[in-house]
């Protein structure tokens, strides 16, 4: 398959949808839109000036693990 980004007015949109629907999911996918790169880049510089200045919370594999198990509980029955 190929990749297209299309930009578009709000007021368009449902017109777009309705067109695109008319398609099998063999023929067209809807991709949800990634974060751009300016703001994947400014995350990363924000952990890293964290890791910098010291800021930053570490955590052991038992810590994690503990994390883990917790959050499943959490969910299960």
């Amino acid at each position: 398959m190929e990749t297209l980004t299309i930009e578009f007015q709000p007021n368009i949109k449902a017109k777009i949808l309705e067109l695109l629907s008319s398609f099998s999911s063999n023929e067209l996918k809807i991709v949800p839109e990634r974060v751009t790169f300016e703001e994947e880049k400014s995350m990363l510089q924000s952990r890293i000036d964290k890791i910098h200045d010291g800021t930053v919370v570490y955590a052991t594999f038992e810590e994690l693990d503990i994390l883990l198990e917790e959050t499943i509980s959490q969910y299960e029955d």
